[in-house]
């Protein structure tokens, strides 16, 4: 049984032997002495652990997702996905960010990371506003639509979510509900900063609408050729679209921590792929299945981490209390399908 669980987190394994490795050399190379190369080390620890405790809801919704797509899709989002995951927003994105910010080109936003990483955090933290506006909104979307479904038959706050699923066809009622949230903390931000974080939230909600469209018109014309060919590319890009949001959060920290790109790609990297492996774990273990509220807190979760984006807006919020709360309601779920799981018997 042990061996069964170990060869999800194989890869992963040797993936943070060799990055811890690597933040070693690259400690050693910029600071050219022992002291520095160990304090690479220890950071690059600590953003992995960052990583995985802020993803534990992505690997739940990732795998809720996953088990609709076919075989060959899913192959695709395991090997390609976690690439645009690793490099894309872990490497790409935050170099995109400096970028548009700076008004340069992303060589020269390289070239900014490796010869002023003081100066490029700077620009990637006043990037946070856009940033928290456009994630906050996409993730409250892909929390209300999971609750308020009238398809929905499994409850785990059966008073509240019963009412969700009986609002569900109240046409229009979820994008009211995020653009009134928006404008509350909007009305909240001073004028010049409002109307950025109204921009990035109408960003986030639009495509939001435009992922979820073309996965239902990309199903609906694959639905006359077989239960197998379904749930692909459209399905593949939203998983993408919420990779990336679920990564603003963790990106945006770890800057807290370190100011050098690369060390950051590494550290966050290393978390992705326990990520995967849990991702896989859960599919193949059809654990969703077998924990009934497991999906519930994961949901609650990311409704949880949408609002703490917003509140971002206006005061920094510690990673510690984001990670605390996402494990937190999926610490609880995991019990409630426990008990449940045991009157069954």
């Amino acid at each position: 049984m042990r061996d069964a669980g170990l060869k999800y987190f194989l890869w992963p394994m040797i993936v943070t032997g060799l990055g811890l490795a690597l933040c070693f050399f690259l400690g050693w190379k910029f600071t050219g002495n022992l002291a520095g190369a160990l304090s690479f080390l220890l950071i690059g620890g600590i953003l992995s652990i960052l990583e995985i405790s802020l993803s534990f809801d992505n690997a739940i919704v990732n795998a809720n997702k996953l088990k609709t797509m076919s075989p060959v899709w899913q192959k695709r989002f395991l090997t390609w996905g976690i690439l645009i995951a690793v490099f894309g927003m872990r490497v790409v994105f935050p170099l995109l960010v400096v970028t548009f910010a700076a008004h340069i080109n992303p060589f020269a936003a390289l070239h900014l990371a490796i010869s002023q990483p003081d100066e490029y955090a700077r620009m990637i933290h006043e990037s946070h506003l856009s940033i928290a506006a456009f994630g906050g909104t996409f993730l409250m979307m892909v929390a209300l639509s999971y609750f308020m479904n009238k398809e929905k038959d499994v409850h785990w706050f059966r008073v509240v979510e019963e009412y969700m699923c009986k609002c569900a066809s109240i046409r229009g009622l979820q994008i009211g509900m995020v653009l009134a949230i928006v404008l509350v903390f909007a009305v909240c931000l001073p004028d010049e900063k409002a109307s950025t974080f109204l921009f990035s939230a109408a960003f986030g909600l639009v495509t939001f609408i435009a992922v979820d469209l073309v996965g239902r018109i990309l199903d609906k014309k694959s639905s006359g050729i077989g239960a197998a060919a379904r749930g692909g590319l459209g399905a593949f890009l939203y998983l993408e679209v919420l990779d990336a949001s679920f990564s603003f959060d963790g990106v945006i920290g770890a800057f807290a921590l370190t100011q050098n790109l690369f060390l950051i790609a590494i550290g966050l990297g290393i978390g992705a792929m326990y990520v995967r492996g849990m991702t896989i774990m859960l599919v193949e273990k059809n654990t969703l299945k077998e924990f009934r509220y497991l999906e519930h807190g994961a949901f609650y979760s990311i409704l949880v981490l949408a609002i703490i984006m917003f509140v971002q807006a206006l005061t920094p919020v510690p990673e510690y209390i984001t990670g605390s709360l996402g494990a937190g309601f999926i610490l609880v779920s995991l019990m409630s399908s426990m008990r449940y799981k045991k009157r069954q018997v």
